[in-house]
């Protein structure tokens, strides 16, 4: 087909298996071919490539999933090594990763697994996490598993103070991908806080009413080019003087996706996750997309695509 991938780990878990799904539906609505993908933790190079030909059972036991049928380019891939360190690396062979919340290894209790996490902050590509149904405020139906919101909708988590172009592309487009509608959160402190030698600034001359004002233009003008390329999607822009990742988890509730951006590195170490994606991605109770915000030095290693080419 010419797109990138849509790539999901999977281990056999319950989790692996909604995230199988998530997956699948997201190459469906992209066109996309989609790579279901094992990592033998434990495993020689010999047993991975067995496991590409049918031999890893956990591969095996997905492969004649009704909800693949359709799908005219479904590969399965064994890989050999640790998870953690597999999993973030093929951020850069697709264009979006999927993973459950938790998979078979580490504390049952924990709300989520390092492989997400690990994903979430590495992956060139967008990450999507898929949270447990037992999470407080999912809506279960009789299996037991999440249902639906009655009615569409995307959520977006952005600092309108910042620029965050990658992630409010991908919201965008999302939502009309999905015919969804697009709430756009975004949260501020008032009074600002500056350190004493910037007392003199304006900004403590300003009203709260002005400031919020300020960031609400520099909102609508970083929506403006994406909402002209998706005219169709219904856009509400929420901007609180409130904590942005209650707010975020607060609308998970009513909400298909949550996206939040991924902030750029600023320490040589590596990436960072940042506050909000990471208390989104530990309490939301839809999936949550992380997307990396890159920069001009990153774009040549990370795809960057706000999901019109694959749509």
């Amino acid at each position: 087909m010419g797109s990138l991938p849509v790539i999901v780990g999977v281990d056999g878990s319950p989790d692996s298996e909604r995230a199988l799904r998530w997956a699948a539906d997201a190459a469906r609505a992209r066109s996309a071919p989609l790579r279901v993908v094992h990592v033998w933790p434990y495993a020689t190079a010999e047993r991975a490539a067995a496991g590409e030909r049918g031999g890893d059972p956990v591969l095996a036991d997905l492969r004649d999933r009704p909800y693949l049928a359709d799908l005219s380019d479904v590969e399965f891939r064994g890989l050999s090594g640790l998870a953690d360190n597999q999993l973030p690396a093929l951020g850069a062979e697709g264009q979006l990763l999927v993973l459950g919340s938790r998979g078979r290894g580490g504390f049952t209790s924990l709300l989520l697994g390092s492989n997400g996490l690990a994903c979430a902050a590495r992956s060139a590509s967008p990450v999507v996490v898929v949270p447990r149904p037992d999470r407080a405020g999912t809506r279960q139906g009789p299996d037991g598993e999440a249902v639906p919101p009655a009615v569409r909708r995307v959520t977006l988590g952005v600092d309108a103070s910042s620029d965050e172009p990658a992630a409010i592309g991908f919201a965008v487009a999302e939502a009309a991908r999905r015919g969804a509608r697009l709430l756009v959160v975004s949260g501020y402190t008032w009074p600002m806080l500056l350190p004493p030698a910037f007392e003199y600034a304006a900004v403590y001359e300003a009203t709260q009413e002005e400031y919020e004002d300020a960031l609400g233009v520099q909102l609508v003008d970083a929506l403006a080019p994406h909402r002209a390329r998706h005219p169709e999607v219904e856009v509400t822009v929420q901007l609180r003087a409130e904590d942005a990742a209650g707010q975020l988890v607060a609308a998970s509730v009513a909400s298909d996706l949550v996206v939040v951006a991924r902030h750029r590195r600023r320490l040589p170490i590596g990436p960072r996750l940042g506050s909000v994606a990471h208390a989104v991605l530990l309490h939301a109770v839809c999936p949550v997309a992380v997307v990396p915000e890159t920069t001009d030095e990153d774009a040549a290693d990370a795809p960057a695509d706000d999901g019109d080419s694959a749509a």
